[in-house]
């Protein structure tokens, strides 16, 4: 179904101009956590004509669409604004995970077109809303490579602050603190105490935004935000990691994973990430236990109970409970008793 004959005109012109209108997977990349995982590098266009890219994960997608089915689904009895969401592609547990990855691009792109097309109170859902902004993280990746052709998107009819509806106030905004004037057609032009709606965060140092009708991109320490981005928690968190190379020497590391804080990794992708991370196959994995004496790791039951006896400890925010200590395999001198 067209989105003419979804959306009354007077809807789409309330609209805010950050709500995404397309998104299309551009690529995919290839990260790490515990285990390797591929992210789907997504270039999503707003209706304010901002085009940015975002990463996300198939978990990311499978987790916005439980929650749209609850909201808005069939089975919801209380809310009166259901609709017929479309169908996410199944989870798939066999196969290479590149393999399965590129699998996905043309399904996931026919859902994220199906999904733009809902009524307009689908798309300013807060999760739909935070799915399709760019995050800081988002704005601080480098893509790897942008390999297929960006398809083409329809052209989006604009709207001048001064036309749209008291539902802009909702949207991005920062003042002006400074006169800027920009070097380029790119950068956009602004007075001091100019309110200026935001589009997208370029990086840390510029954002992009419109005013009067124009739309560039301009430095953000010469505003002030009134209203912000929504937040989207970074997915990186970190590891904490001794190296023991002999009795003495001792290295600490923490390494950057992208996964919760709560998960419990396979006692094999543990192994495997030392080994890449330290660049070294000999090694044995240990914690320490409530005596300070290292405990060997040797399988998954052992790395729960690592883990079970580590979520009574003292936390940081982005920083596992449990850390790692790395010793080389055949050296047993740093243990209490020998394993």
């Amino acid at each position: 179904m067209a989105m003419a004959q979804l959306r009354a005109e007077s809807d789409f012109e309330q609209l805010p101009d950050d709500v995404a209108m397309s998104a299309n997977i551009a690529d995919i990349e290839e990260k790490s956590g515990f285990s390797s995982h591929f992210v789907f590098v997504i270039e999503v266009k707003t209706k304010g004509g901002a085009k940015y890219l975002i990463y996300r994960r198939y978990r990311q997608f499978h987790a916005l669409h439980a929650k749209l089915e609850e909201r808005f689904g069939p089975l919801n009895k209380v809310n009166s604004f259901c609709c017929k969401l479309p169908a996410l592609p199944a989870k798939v547990f066999v196969g290479a995970k590149q393999e399965i990855a590129e699998s996905r691009i043309q399904p996931l792109n026919a859902y994220m077109k199906d999904l733009l097309s809902l009524p307009v109170w689908v798309l300013m859902d807060e999760d739909v809303r935070l799915f399709f902004y760019q995050s800081a993280y988002d704005s601080e990746q480098v893509p790897q490579a942008l390999r297929r052709l960006r398809p083409h998107t329809r052209k989006l009819k604009s709207v001048s602050p001064q036309s749209a509806s008291s539902d802009r106030l909702a949207a991005p905004r920062a003042e002006a603190l400074f006169d800027f004037t920009g070097n380029s057609k790119l950068e956009l032009n602004f007075k001091a105490g100019d309110v200026i709606f935001l589009l997208s965060r370029v990086n840390k140092d510029w954002l992009e935004g419109t005013i009067r009708g124009t739309t560039g991109i301009f430095p953000g320490s010469f505003v002030k935000i009134l209203k912000d981005f929504p937040e989207e928690d970074d997915p990186t968190n970190w590891l904490r990691c001794y190296y023991y190379e002999d009795s003495l020497s001792t290295t600490i590391k923490d390494i950057a994973v992208e996964e919760d804080l709560s998960s419990t990794p396979l006692y094999k992708d543990l192994l495997e990430l030392m080994r890449r991370e330290f660049q070294r196959d000999d090694i044995a994995l240990n914690y320490r236990d409530a005596e300070g004496h290292l405990i060997r790791l040797l399988s998954d039951e052992d790395v729960r109970l690592m883990v079970k006896r580590a979520r009574g400890l003292p936390t940081q925010k982005r920083l596992f409970s449990w850390k790692m200590h790395i010793t080389p395999r055949d050296d047993y001198r740093l243990y209490n008793t020998a394993p």
